[in-house]
């Protein structure tokens, strides 16, 4: 049986207190770094009297001592080895095995359970956990012409190099599996932490480097416990750590490290302090080169250089694809529905669908990123829906990202931002949003955000600063923001960019809500409002209206801007005004600018007729019209004698007469009906009608459609006209949407923009003299 207390020969009590004075410290020093609760233990080790084995053993640890050379008669270990020289392959694969079977549990309880933010209790890796794909091609190490990059369509634009189109992805263990020391890189909340526990659990489970050994270390834990014994020694740390799985022979880990049999996983080289960053650096550097055969992989959010370690690939972290989403919302809903699993699936296919509406384009954005992708599950989990502010969304998420996330994690970063408070990080971020996307810029220089980073530093501090130390601290502030939050990125060497444009787009509208006083908010709404016709602006219109705390000013602006756009032009308001008194003809339970959008729009594009002849919700006057307009523009094809083709307007023409009710209008269609060639007749006889009567007959459609109906105006508009007709219809939708936002607008407000939407300019005025 194994002796259950150690005690130290006299020549181990001269030796182990030459190393206790060299070191400096008091017995009450070493107790607590022997996590003893008092230090009678101490006491009775360097007297020689016996002490709790595993007591006596990391007492030898702490203090760098071999417990085998100075104990009185030490046992024979379960794990006790030959000299490494001798340990053939077969013992080796034996000790891996008892190393495994002693650490399983330890592993399983290190690694396998995830504590998801806003969720109460944690959650087995393997009931969440996505396989992750892996980019081999870092994006902030390529170079680009920042004119190439602004090029890009705004639905690019989170995606470019993340390799959704021509990058290479290869799955996260073949690349563990390609590269024997790895970096794996990547932004806050893709999952780095997490691909590295799993890792550790299927090299646990034997699923994955079956012969090897996973330790999991978390680099800050090991850093601060470093800094306290000044000593940066992993080797030593890792006997530490063995040491809670009843592993006592020091020499076990020396020879599993010896014969390349560990995978060590080495999670956030970004979150060490800058104290201990290079101490730490450099021992991962001596372990990786000494101890050389073995599978190393460290994550980092940083390609940073400072960070790099020779003989380490870098690799980043590549966004979830479509089906990763998908997968990862099945497990989700399945894993949090409390009810049963059957509900989970159900919801879960409620979710996809959503989530794939053209509305939430947005989201599907954001959820390529699995901290995102949670956040949106949790929150449909709980409403059933996407939030219709979508400005609560984003501030959840920001909220994670600049304090919680790190919070959460336990990390202590540095104060590198010169007393930068979160308010004045959202401040900042919003000044850098405003300027750049003001310029149209969705890309910009290093050198250029630096420059707004410097003026925001200046304007924080009293004393006068240098240019040097400024540009010192902006760059500095710039490195911390891209690695700590991950909100600002380095897209190609040198060009930044915010991370995903909802970010560039909220941060800007906040810059204009968060102005100082009324007058300069009216000032601010000024200039938003004219972009209107802009489609660029239009997520920045719907922020604004949500985040205002009343939206009342923005939405007059708006209608104020949108009716200008048209007032000058006397063409265009007369077919304003014919849309208006056409809608008054109507008897609909629809609102009258509905009734006048679907003329407008009629009017403008008669093969529109056909689609809103589809719509079932359209009154039967206005589904009448539409189909007369597509009628006419059947019918009218001028010099055409195709036979087939008038045959469908003979049919367009019989259906259309069994839903007239006017009777005037009925007998007029119906004459005109008689007329048309019957088509059992031969297709010659058909095209002499054609040419002896279409045109009369055609001219005769026409009036009586004009005449019954009103909708036959032969409205011809220039290019010029087309163009601001467009825009002001655009416009105008954006207007209805920052009503439906959910935004804060009062009710007589908004039921009188409702009315007076797509008036003509004379309405407008005669309504305001009411």
């Amino acid at each position: 049986m194994v002796k259950r207390s150690l005690q130290l020969t006299l020549t181990g009590i001269q030796e182990a207190k030459r190393e206790f004075a060299r070191k400096g410290w008091t017995q009450d020093y070493l107790a607590e770094e022997v996590n003893l609760k008092t230090r009678q233990p101490i006491w009775r080790f360097f007297s020689g009297r016996p002490v709790e084995r595993h007591t006596f053993i990391e007492i030898c640890n702490v203090l760098s001592l071999n417990w085998r050379e100075i104990a009185t008669n030490p046992p024979a270990e379960s794990l006790e080895l030959k000299e490494s020289s001798q340990c053939s392959v077969s013992d080796i694969d034996t000790l891996v095995q008892k190393v495994r079977s002693h650490r399983f549990d330890k592993i399983q309880d290190q690694c396998g359970i995830l504590q998801l933010l806003d969720i109460g209790h944690p959650v087995a890796i393997d009931d969440i956990y996505i396989d992750v794909n892996i980019l081999e091609q870092i994006a902030s190490q390529q170079y680009f012409e920042i004119a190439e990059l602004q090029k890009l369509d705004p639905k690019e634009f989170d995606r470019f190099g993340l390799g959704e189109v021509d990058q290479k992805q290869i799955p996260g263990m073949r690349a563990v599996e390609t590269y024997s020391k790895l970096r794996v890189l990547g932004k806050p909340g893709v999952g780095k932490t997490t691909f590295l526990q799993y890792l550790a659990i299927q090299c646990n489970k034997g699923a994955f480097a079956a012969n090897q050994i996973p330790i999991f270390i978390t680099l800050r834990n090991f850093a601060q416990e470093s800094k306290i014994t000044n000593e940066f020694s992993l080797l030593n740390y890792i006997r530490q750590e063995f040491l809670t799985s009843r592993i006592l022979d020091p020499s076990v880990i020396e020879t599993l490290l010896s014969a390349g049999r560990v995978l060590l996983l080495l999670d956030g080289m970004d979150e060490i302090l800058n104290p201990q960053i290079n101490a730490v650096l450099s021992e991962i550097r001596r372990f990786s080169e000494k101890y050389h055969k073995n599978l190393l992989v460290a994550t980092c959010r940083s390609a940073s250089q400072k960070l790099s370690i020779r003989g380490f690939t870098d690799v980043e972290i590549a966004p979830f694809t479509s089906e990763q989403i998908r997968a990862f919302a099945q497990k989700w809903f399945v894993t949090f529905t409390k009810t049963n699993a059957q509900d989970g699936e159900a919801q879960y296919v409620q979710f996809i669908q959503k989530l794939e509406l053209d509305e939430n384009w947005q989201f599907r954005q954001l959820v390529v990123k699995p901290l995102f992708l949670h956040i949106a599950c949790w929150v449909f989990h709980g409403q059933e829906k996407f939030p219709i502010k979508r400005t609560d969304f984003y501030k959840q998420g920001l909220d994670l990202l600049l304090g919680k996330w790190d919070e959460a994690k336990g990390i202590e970063r540095d104060d590198i931002y010169r007393g930068f408070l979160l308010p004045q990080k959202l401040k900042l971020l919003s000044q850098i949003a405003a300027a750049t996307f003001e310029k149209g810029q969705y890309f910009f220089e290093q050198r250029v955000v630096e420059q707004y980073i410097g003026d925001y530093i200046q304007n924080l501090t009293n004393e006068p600063m240098d240019a040097e130390e400024v540009q010192i601290e902006s760059e500095a502030a710039l490195k911390a923001m891209e690695a700590q939050h991950g909100i600002l990125a380095e897209r190609a060497r040198g060009i930044f960019s915010f991370s995903y444009l909802a970010f560039q787009e909220y941060f800007t509208a906040k810059k204009i809500v968060a102005s100082h006083n009324l007058q300069a908010l009216e000032q601010a709404l000024g200039g938003l409002v004219s972009h209107i016709t802009d489609p660029h602006w239009r997520e920045i219109f719907l922020l604004t209206a949500t985040m205002l705390r009343s939206a009342d000013s923005l939405v007059q602006l708006m209608k104020q801007q949108i009716d200008a756009l048209v007032a000058e032009d006397a063409y265009l308001q007369e077919f304003l005004t014919w849309a208006s008194q056409k809608s008054r003809t109507i008897p609909t339970k629809s609102k009258d600018a509905t009734v006048r959008a679907f003329y407008l729009a009629l009017s403008r594009d008669p093969r529109l007729a056909s689609q809103f002849a589809l719509t079932s919700s359209l009154d039967q006057g206005m589904f009448l019209d539409a189909l007369l307009d597509n009628l006419l523009l059947e019918c009218a094809i001028e010099g055409n004698q195709d036979f087939a083709h008038m045959h469908i307007c003979g049919e367009a023409l019989s259906n259309i007469l069994g839903i007239v009710l006017d009777v005037g209008l009925h007998k007029s269609l119906q004459q005109l009906s008689d007329q048309f060639p019957n088509f059992g007749q031969s297709e010659e006889r058909f095209q002499l009608w054609w040419q002896t009567n279409y045109s009369a007959w055609d001219q005769q459609l026409k009036t009586t459609i004009g005449n019954y109906r009103n909708i036959n105006h032969q409205w011809q508009f220039s290019p010029e006209q087309e163009q601001v007709l467009q825009r002001y219809y655009d416009a105008n939708q954006l207007l209805l949407d920052c009503l439906r936002s959910n935004s804060e607008v009062t009710p007589a407000i908004r039921k009188e923009i409702e009315a007076t939407l797509l008036l003509p300019q004379k309405e407008l005025e005669d309504r305001e003299w009411r």
